[in-house]
Protein backbone atom coordinates (compact mmCIF):
# COMPACT_ATOMS: atom_id res chain seq x y z
CA UNK A 1 0.00 0.00 0.00
CA UNK A 2 1.64 3.29 -1.07
CA UNK A 3 0.44 5.34 1.91
CA UNK A 4 -1.72 4.56 4.96
CA UNK A 5 -5.39 4.19 4.13
CA UNK A 6 -7.07 6.68 6.46
CA UNK A 7 -10.57 6.04 7.82
CA UNK A 8 -12.65 8.61 9.66
CA UNK A 9 -15.65 7.94 11.89
CA UNK A 10 -18.46 10.44 12.45
CA UNK A 11 -18.34 12.19 15.81
CA UNK A 12 -21.61 10.72 17.09
CA UNK A 13 -19.81 7.48 17.95
CA UNK A 14 -18.03 9.38 20.75
CA UNK A 15 -18.91 11.55 23.74
CA UNK A 16 -17.74 15.11 24.36
CA UNK A 17 -14.49 13.81 25.84
CA UNK A 18 -13.78 11.68 22.78
CA UNK A 19 -14.58 8.37 24.49
CA UNK A 20 -16.63 5.77 22.59
CA UNK A 21 -20.28 5.87 23.64
CA UNK A 22 -20.65 2.17 22.93
CA UNK A 23 -18.92 -0.90 24.29
CA UNK A 24 -17.55 -2.10 20.95
CA UNK A 25 -17.88 -0.47 17.52
CA UNK A 26 -15.44 -2.73 15.70
CA UNK A 27 -12.33 -0.58 16.01
CA UNK A 28 -10.27 -3.71 16.68
CA UNK A 29 -10.61 -4.59 12.99
CA UNK A 30 -9.07 -1.28 11.93
CA UNK A 31 -6.42 -1.46 14.64
CA UNK A 32 -5.42 -4.94 13.50
CA UNK A 33 -5.26 -4.14 9.80
CA UNK A 34 -1.93 -3.37 8.17
CA UNK A 35 -1.58 0.06 6.60
CA UNK A 36 -4.81 1.56 7.98
CA UNK A 37 -5.08 4.55 10.29
CA UNK A 38 -8.26 6.02 11.77
CA UNK A 39 -9.63 8.91 13.76
CA UNK A 40 -12.93 10.70 14.31
CA UNK A 41 -14.53 13.94 13.19
CA UNK A 42 -13.89 16.76 15.65
CA UNK A 43 -17.58 17.66 15.88
CA UNK A 44 -20.97 16.24 15.02
CA UNK A 45 -23.03 17.82 12.24
CA UNK A 46 -26.39 16.58 10.95
CA UNK A 47 -24.88 16.68 7.45
CA UNK A 48 -21.27 15.80 6.74
CA UNK A 49 -19.32 18.75 5.42
CA UNK A 50 -16.82 18.44 2.61
CA UNK A 51 -14.19 19.88 4.97
CA UNK A 52 -14.72 17.02 7.41
CA UNK A 53 -13.69 14.51 4.76
CA UNK A 54 -10.35 16.18 4.07
CA UNK A 55 -7.66 13.52 4.33
CA UNK A 56 -10.16 10.66 4.55
CA UNK A 57 -10.00 7.68 2.21
CA UNK A 58 -13.05 6.14 3.85
CA UNK A 59 -15.70 7.29 6.31
CA UNK A 60 -17.90 5.19 8.59
CA UNK A 61 -21.18 7.01 9.19
CA UNK A 62 -23.60 6.58 12.10
CA UNK A 63 -26.36 9.21 11.76
CA UNK A 64 -25.25 12.22 9.64
CA UNK A 65 -26.53 12.66 6.10
CA UNK A 66 -24.17 12.28 3.17
CA UNK A 67 -25.15 14.72 0.43
CA UNK A 68 -23.78 15.88 -2.89
CA UNK A 69 -22.11 18.73 -1.03
CA UNK A 70 -20.48 16.25 1.36
CA UNK A 71 -18.64 14.52 -1.49
CA UNK A 72 -18.06 17.62 -3.60
CA UNK A 73 -14.30 17.50 -2.94
CA UNK A 74 -13.87 13.73 -2.76
CA UNK A 75 -10.69 13.31 -4.80
CA UNK A 76 -9.21 11.04 -2.12
CA UNK A 77 -12.43 9.53 -0.72
CA UNK A 78 -12.99 5.96 -1.84
CA UNK A 79 -15.94 4.79 0.25
CA UNK A 80 -18.79 5.63 2.59
CA UNK A 81 -19.63 2.80 4.97
CA UNK A 82 -23.09 3.08 6.54
CA UNK A 83 -23.21 1.80 10.11
CA UNK A 84 -26.37 -0.25 9.52
CA UNK A 85 -28.44 -1.38 6.56
CA UNK A 86 -30.52 1.70 5.75
CA UNK A 87 -29.02 4.19 3.34
CA UNK A 88 -31.82 6.68 2.67
CA UNK A 89 -29.62 9.27 4.44
CA UNK A 90 -26.96 8.88 1.73
CA UNK A 91 -27.20 10.49 -1.71
CA UNK A 92 -26.03 7.37 -3.53
CA UNK A 93 -26.22 8.96 -6.98
CA UNK A 94 -24.02 11.84 -5.88
CA UNK A 95 -21.52 9.39 -4.38
CA UNK A 96 -21.39 7.40 -7.60
CA UNK A 97 -20.84 10.57 -9.62
CA UNK A 98 -17.98 11.46 -7.26
CA UNK A 99 -16.45 7.98 -7.69
CA UNK A 100 -17.26 6.97 -4.11
CA UNK A 101 -18.51 3.50 -3.23
CA UNK A 102 -21.34 3.17 -0.70
CA UNK A 103 -21.77 0.01 1.32
CA UNK A 104 -23.96 -1.16 4.18
CA UNK A 105 -23.34 -3.77 6.86
CA UNK A 106 -25.51 -6.43 5.28
CA UNK A 107 -26.43 -9.24 7.65
CA UNK A 108 -25.06 -7.64 10.81
CA UNK A 109 -28.45 -6.38 12.00
CA UNK A 110 -30.57 -9.43 11.18
CA UNK A 111 -30.71 -11.17 14.55
CA UNK A 112 -31.27 -8.19 16.89
CA UNK A 113 -33.94 -6.57 14.71
CA UNK A 114 -35.68 -9.93 14.30
CA UNK A 115 -35.60 -10.48 18.07
CA UNK A 116 -37.05 -7.02 18.63
CA UNK A 117 -39.82 -7.73 16.12
CA UNK A 118 -40.83 -10.94 17.88
CA UNK A 119 -40.61 -9.22 21.26
CA UNK A 120 -42.96 -6.50 20.08
CA UNK A 121 -45.40 -9.06 18.71
CA UNK A 122 -45.64 -10.62 22.17
CA UNK A 123 -45.74 -7.27 23.99
CA UNK A 124 -48.61 -6.04 21.82
CA UNK A 125 -50.78 -9.13 22.07
CA UNK A 126 -50.25 -9.44 25.83
CA UNK A 127 -50.92 -5.73 26.49
CA UNK A 128 -47.61 -5.36 28.31
CA UNK A 129 -47.73 -1.56 28.36
CA UNK A 130 -51.18 -1.41 29.98
CA UNK A 131 -50.59 -4.26 32.43
CA UNK A 132 -47.39 -2.62 33.64
CA UNK A 133 -49.33 0.55 34.37
CA UNK A 134 -52.04 -1.34 36.26
CA UNK A 135 -49.54 -2.36 38.91
CA UNK A 136 -47.85 1.03 39.02
CA UNK A 137 -51.18 2.86 39.50
CA UNK A 138 -53.11 0.46 41.72
CA UNK A 139 -55.35 -0.80 38.93
CA UNK A 140 -55.00 -4.49 39.79
CA UNK A 141 -58.74 -5.18 39.87
CA UNK A 142 -59.21 -4.05 36.27
CA UNK A 143 -56.89 -6.70 34.85
CA UNK A 144 -59.77 -8.80 33.46
CA UNK A 145 -60.42 -6.10 30.86
CA UNK A 146 -57.10 -6.80 29.18
CA UNK A 147 -57.17 -10.38 28.05
CA UNK A 148 -54.26 -11.04 25.72
CA UNK A 149 -53.71 -13.34 22.80
CA UNK A 150 -51.07 -15.85 21.77
CA UNK A 151 -49.01 -16.07 18.62
CA UNK A 152 -50.37 -19.57 18.12
CA UNK A 153 -52.72 -19.88 15.12
CA UNK A 154 -52.06 -16.32 13.99
CA UNK A 155 -50.72 -15.18 10.63
CA UNK A 156 -47.64 -13.04 10.14
CA UNK A 157 -47.35 -10.91 7.03
CA UNK A 158 -43.92 -9.62 6.07
CA UNK A 159 -43.45 -6.65 3.75
CA UNK A 160 -40.00 -7.37 2.37
CA UNK A 161 -38.11 -10.65 2.61
CA UNK A 162 -34.53 -9.66 3.24
CA UNK A 163 -32.22 -10.99 5.90
CA UNK A 164 -34.13 -9.53 8.84
CA UNK A 165 -37.48 -10.93 7.71
CA UNK A 166 -35.95 -14.34 7.05
CA UNK A 167 -34.49 -14.34 10.56
CA UNK A 168 -37.92 -13.46 11.98
CA UNK A 169 -39.30 -16.55 10.26
CA UNK A 170 -36.51 -18.68 11.70
CA UNK A 171 -37.13 -17.40 15.22
CA UNK A 172 -40.87 -18.02 14.97
CA UNK A 173 -40.54 -21.59 13.71
CA UNK A 174 -42.19 -23.84 16.27
CA UNK A 175 -44.50 -21.19 17.74
CA UNK A 176 -47.54 -22.77 16.11
CA UNK A 177 -48.37 -19.85 13.85
CA UNK A 178 -50.13 -20.27 10.54
CA UNK A 179 -48.00 -20.24 7.36
CA UNK A 180 -46.57 -16.73 6.92
CA UNK A 181 -47.26 -14.43 4.00
CA UNK A 182 -44.82 -12.15 2.25
CA UNK A 183 -45.08 -9.25 -0.18
CA UNK A 184 -41.86 -8.44 -2.00
CA UNK A 185 -41.82 -7.40 -5.68
CA UNK A 186 -38.14 -8.37 -5.96
CA UNK A 187 -38.51 -12.09 -5.29
CA UNK A 188 -40.51 -14.91 -6.86
CA UNK A 189 -42.80 -17.49 -5.30
CA UNK A 190 -40.06 -20.12 -5.25
CA UNK A 191 -37.74 -17.88 -3.23
CA UNK A 192 -40.53 -17.13 -0.76
CA UNK A 193 -41.32 -20.84 -0.46
CA UNK A 194 -37.70 -21.65 0.31
CA UNK A 195 -37.91 -19.21 3.21
CA UNK A 196 -41.10 -20.90 4.41
CA UNK A 197 -43.55 -18.21 3.29
CA UNK A 198 -46.19 -17.70 0.61
CA UNK A 199 -45.78 -14.82 -1.82
CA UNK A 200 -48.95 -12.71 -2.11
CA UNK A 201 -50.05 -9.24 -3.16
CA UNK A 202 -49.91 -6.42 -0.65
CA UNK A 203 -53.71 -6.29 -0.51
CA UNK A 204 -53.97 -9.99 0.32
CA UNK A 205 -51.28 -9.72 2.95
CA UNK A 206 -53.06 -6.81 4.63
CA UNK A 207 -56.41 -8.61 4.60
CA UNK A 208 -55.17 -11.94 5.93
CA UNK A 209 -52.44 -11.05 8.43
CA UNK A 210 -52.77 -10.72 12.18
CA UNK A 211 -49.38 -9.00 12.26
CA UNK A 212 -48.00 -6.85 9.44
CA UNK A 213 -44.28 -6.33 9.92
CA UNK A 214 -42.35 -3.95 7.67
CA UNK A 215 -38.85 -4.93 6.54
CA UNK A 216 -38.35 -2.93 3.33
CA UNK A 217 -36.08 0.04 2.64
CA UNK A 218 -37.40 3.57 2.25
CA UNK A 219 -37.45 4.36 -1.47
CA UNK A 220 -39.67 6.41 -3.75
CA UNK A 221 -41.68 3.21 -4.28
CA UNK A 222 -42.18 2.49 -0.57
CA UNK A 223 -42.67 6.04 0.72
CA UNK A 224 -46.25 6.19 2.02
CA UNK A 225 -46.75 2.51 1.20
CA UNK A 226 -48.96 2.04 4.25
CA UNK A 227 -51.54 4.80 4.23
CA UNK A 228 -55.20 5.17 5.17
CA UNK A 229 -56.43 2.89 2.36
CA UNK A 230 -53.99 0.13 3.29
CA UNK A 231 -54.75 0.38 7.01
CA UNK A 232 -58.46 0.09 6.22
CA UNK A 233 -57.81 -3.29 4.60
CA UNK A 234 -56.26 -4.73 7.76
CA UNK A 235 -58.24 -6.71 10.32
CA UNK A 236 -59.50 -4.67 13.30
CA UNK A 237 -57.68 -7.22 15.48
CA UNK A 238 -54.37 -6.85 13.63
CA UNK A 239 -51.13 -5.17 14.63
CA UNK A 240 -48.65 -3.13 12.56
CA UNK A 241 -44.92 -3.23 13.35
CA UNK A 242 -42.37 -0.93 11.72
CA UNK A 243 -38.70 -1.55 12.41
CA UNK A 244 -37.74 -0.44 8.88
CA UNK A 245 -37.90 3.28 8.15
CA UNK A 246 -40.15 6.20 8.92
CA UNK A 247 -41.96 7.51 5.87
CA UNK A 248 -43.16 4.06 4.83
CA UNK A 249 -46.17 4.55 7.14
CA UNK A 250 -48.54 7.53 7.09
CA UNK A 251 -48.36 8.30 10.82
CA UNK A 252 -51.44 10.55 10.84
CA UNK A 253 -53.54 7.84 9.20
CA UNK A 254 -52.17 5.27 11.64
CA UNK A 255 -53.09 7.47 14.58
CA UNK A 256 -56.69 7.75 13.37
CA UNK A 257 -56.94 4.00 12.79
CA UNK A 258 -55.63 3.22 16.26
CA UNK A 259 -57.61 5.88 18.10
CA UNK A 260 -60.87 4.82 16.46
CA UNK A 261 -60.29 1.13 17.21
CA UNK A 262 -60.02 0.33 13.52
CA UNK A 263 -56.68 -1.32 14.30
CA UNK A 264 -55.73 -3.22 17.45
CA UNK A 265 -52.26 -1.81 17.95
CA UNK A 266 -48.90 -0.83 16.53
CA UNK A 267 -45.22 -0.65 17.39
CA UNK A 268 -42.93 1.91 15.75
CA UNK A 269 -39.17 2.25 15.98
CA UNK A 270 -38.85 4.88 13.26
CA UNK A 271 -40.60 8.04 12.18
CA UNK A 272 -40.94 10.24 9.11
CA UNK A 273 -39.10 13.07 10.85
CA UNK A 274 -36.30 12.20 13.24
CA UNK A 275 -35.26 12.90 15.91
CA UNK A 276 -38.65 13.10 17.62
CA UNK A 277 -38.07 15.73 20.30
CA UNK A 278 -41.69 16.39 21.34
CA UNK A 279 -44.24 13.66 22.10
CA UNK A 280 -46.09 12.74 18.87
CA UNK A 281 -49.88 12.17 18.79
CA UNK A 282 -49.25 8.41 18.76
CA UNK A 283 -47.78 8.73 22.27
CA UNK A 284 -51.29 9.43 23.62
CA UNK A 285 -52.42 5.89 22.85
CA UNK A 286 -52.09 2.83 25.07
CA UNK A 287 -52.19 0.42 22.15
CA UNK A 288 -48.93 1.75 20.72
CA UNK A 289 -45.33 0.93 21.56
CA UNK A 290 -42.70 3.48 20.55
CA UNK A 291 -38.90 3.51 20.48
CA UNK A 292 -36.42 6.21 19.34
CA UNK A 293 -34.99 4.20 16.41
CA UNK A 294 -33.04 1.97 18.76
CA UNK A 295 -35.32 -0.95 19.67
CA UNK A 296 -32.71 -3.37 18.34
CA UNK A 297 -29.66 -1.61 19.77
CA UNK A 298 -27.56 -4.07 21.73
CA UNK A 299 -23.88 -4.32 22.49
CA UNK A 300 -23.78 -7.33 20.17
CA UNK A 301 -25.44 -5.36 17.38
CA UNK A 302 -22.96 -2.50 17.54
CA UNK A 303 -20.05 -4.91 17.77
CA UNK A 304 -21.19 -6.84 14.70
CA UNK A 305 -22.09 -3.75 12.67
CA UNK A 306 -18.83 -2.07 13.62
CA UNK A 307 -16.75 -5.06 12.63
CA UNK A 308 -18.59 -5.35 9.32
CA UNK A 309 -18.17 -1.63 8.57
CA UNK A 310 -14.47 -1.74 9.47
CA UNK A 311 -13.94 -4.91 7.46
CA UNK A 312 -15.37 -3.15 4.42
CA UNK A 313 -12.66 -0.51 4.73
CA UNK A 314 -9.98 -3.15 5.24
CA UNK A 315 -11.19 -4.99 2.13
CA UNK A 316 -11.01 -1.86 -0.01
CA UNK A 317 -7.56 -1.04 1.31
CA UNK A 318 -6.48 -4.56 0.31
CA UNK A 319 -7.90 -4.16 -3.20
CA UNK A 320 -11.06 -6.22 -2.60
CA UNK A 321 -14.72 -5.31 -2.93
CA UNK A 322 -16.53 -5.08 0.39
CA UNK A 323 -19.84 -6.78 1.09
CA UNK A 324 -23.07 -4.82 0.86
CA UNK A 325 -22.16 -2.32 -1.88
CA UNK A 326 -25.32 -0.49 -2.95
CA UNK A 327 -23.83 1.23 -6.01
CA UNK A 328 -21.82 -1.60 -7.62
CA UNK A 329 -21.73 0.31 -10.91
CA UNK A 330 -19.12 2.60 -9.35
CA UNK A 331 -16.56 -0.17 -9.74
CA UNK A 332 -16.88 0.14 -13.53
CA UNK A 333 -16.10 3.85 -13.53
CA UNK A 334 -12.58 4.72 -14.73
CA UNK A 335 -12.36 7.50 -12.16
CA UNK A 336 -13.05 5.14 -9.30
CA UNK A 337 -10.62 2.55 -10.60
CA UNK A 338 -7.88 5.15 -10.98
CA UNK A 339 -8.51 6.45 -7.47
CA UNK A 340 -8.50 2.92 -6.03
CA UNK A 341 -5.17 2.11 -7.70
CA UNK A 342 -3.65 5.38 -6.58
CA UNK A 343 -4.76 4.99 -2.96
CA UNK A 344 -4.31 1.27 -2.52
CA UNK A 345 -1.74 0.20 -5.08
Amino acid sequence: MPTPFHVKLTADFFDAAGRPKYEDIGLSVLQGATGITHDAFAAHRPEIGADQLAGANGVIVLTPKVTAQSVSAAADLLAVGRFGVGYDSVDVKACTAADVAVYITAGAVDRPVAEATVGWMIALTHHVRVKDRLVRTGGWDTRSRYMGGELRDRTLGLVGLGGIARTVLQLLAGWGMKPPLVFDPFIDAAAAARAGARLVSLDELLRESDFVSLHCPLTEQTRGLIGAAQLARMKPTAYLINTARGGIVDEAALYEALKSGRLAGAALDCFAVEPVVTPPPLAELDNVLLAPHCIAWTNELFRDIGRAAAQGMADLAAGQRPRGVVNPEVFDRPGFQAKWRRLCG
